[in-house]
């Protein structure tokens, strides 16, 4: 009880005063989210010049290795909002961090794996310390920041190797990454759910935001041809926005996390916004990579990897969903599950023909599918 009075000042002259009781994310997150936007972009470069077995597992792992880090600030400032100026500068300094590892990307197999090694530790260093200066215990600081740090040692040791020897430690990084949560103290930890989901849909939005920028550089003529693919591609961007957003699903989702214990809560949080959200985001990633490679020439037959990428981009997005929406609680579920290899079969005839008219059998499909929910409702 001698100690009430202390904490007391701190939680009045801190806590009450800048955290509303409705948590929403602040405008300095969507500032670090420009430096996700160039990640995504520099990922989905990477696809387009390297779409084969070895290329898409590089990709995965970096995407994977990035994501990591990259959520784990959504959990810190969930915790600690960026309210004061020391958490605001820690974040500055991670996006300057996180900016370093996106221009790495191209090469990080090829030479500047070391760069990438370094910035990403510099990364953990900073959301380790964001937990220490503000008053977390202690314990629970070191067990999550020792095993982020040999996560991140991974990386770094991998950086100065080459070839498959580099990969299998990158490999083994993001093994690593589904033992943590269950390493760490998750129960104690006390989830705003309003900001989590809202952080979360927001990254998904601006993985769109990256295709929506691919259509307008593949467009730009105004030719014919790409034009009207472009707008395809759209209209399945729009499709796939509605898989996530339709019916206020979002909000529905914040309800049922708000509506549990924490340690149910922040389970589920990691299955469906860490391991769940990389699957929505890699499967935006390989839908980009083959639009790209259709706006190049709508009317020529893709190559059996472009035509899979375009397909299976969106059935990938279309399980994924599927499988967090049943987490969730959320219905429907079954009509996607249904129409996704529907969807991947479209990669026959991407490769016949042309990937303009993929992208429309596509667009037509899942036009069909949210008709079919809309009646069924």
């Amino acid at each position: 009880m001698a100690d009430t009075p202390e904490v007391t000042t701190e939680v009045t002259t801190e806590s009450d005063t800048l955290q509303p009781d409705t948590l929403r994310v602040s405008p300095l997150e969507l500032f670090l989210d420009l430096v996700f936007v160039f990640t995504i972009t520099q990922l989905s470069t990477s696809l387009v010049h390297h779409l084969d077995p070895s290329g898409l597992l590089r990709v995965m792992v970096v995407l994977a290795i990035i994501w990591w880090m990259y959520d784990a600030f959504t959990w810190a400032t969930n915790a600690m909002p960026p309210h004061t100026h020391p958490r605001r500068g820690l974040l500055l300094l991670t996006m300057v961090s996180f900016l370093v590892i996106a221009l790495t990307i191209p090469h990080a197999f090829e030479g500047e794996g070391v760069a990438f090694g370094w910035a990403y530790l510099v990364v953990v260093a900073l959301h380790t310390g964001l937990f220490a200066v503000h008053g977390v215990a202690g314990h629970s600081v070191v067990r999550m920041g020792l095993l982020n740090t040999v996560n991140a040692g991974l990386v770094v040791f991998g950086g100065f190797l080459t070839g498959s020897a580099q990969l299998s430690l990158w490999v083994l990084a993001f093994a690593l990454q589904f033992v943590i949560p269950r390493l760490v103290d998750l129960p104690n930890f006390q989830l705003r759910a309003d900001h989590f989901v809202e952080r979360h849909g927001l990254v998904i939005i601006i993985a769109f935001g990256e295709s929506v920028i691919a259509l307008g550089t593949g467009a730009a003529t105004l030719e014919a041809g790409p034009l009207a693919t472009a707008l395809l591609a759209l209209a399945v961007c729009v499709a796939l926005w509605w898989a996530y957003f339709g019916h206020d699903d979002d909000e529905q989702a914040e309800r049922v996390l708000s509506g549990l214990p924490d340690d149910v809560r922040n389970r589920i949080a990691v299955n469906v916004y860490n391991v769940g959200h990389y699957g929505l985001l890699l499967g935006v990633l390989l839908f980009t990579a083959g639009i790209r490679a259709a706006l190049g020439a709508p009317t020529a037959p893709l190559s059996w990897q472009f035509a899979g990428a375009l397909a299976g981009g969106v059935m990938l997005y279309l399980v994924t969903n599927a499988a967090i929406r049943r987490t969730l609680g959320l219905a429907p579920q079954l009509p996607r599950l249904v129409a996704a290899p529907v969807i991947g079969a479209t990669t026959l005839l991407g490769h016949q023909f042309c990937g303009a008219a993929q992208t429309a059998v596509i667009a037509v499909l899942l036009a069909g599918l949210f008709g079919y929910e809309e009646l069924a409702r």
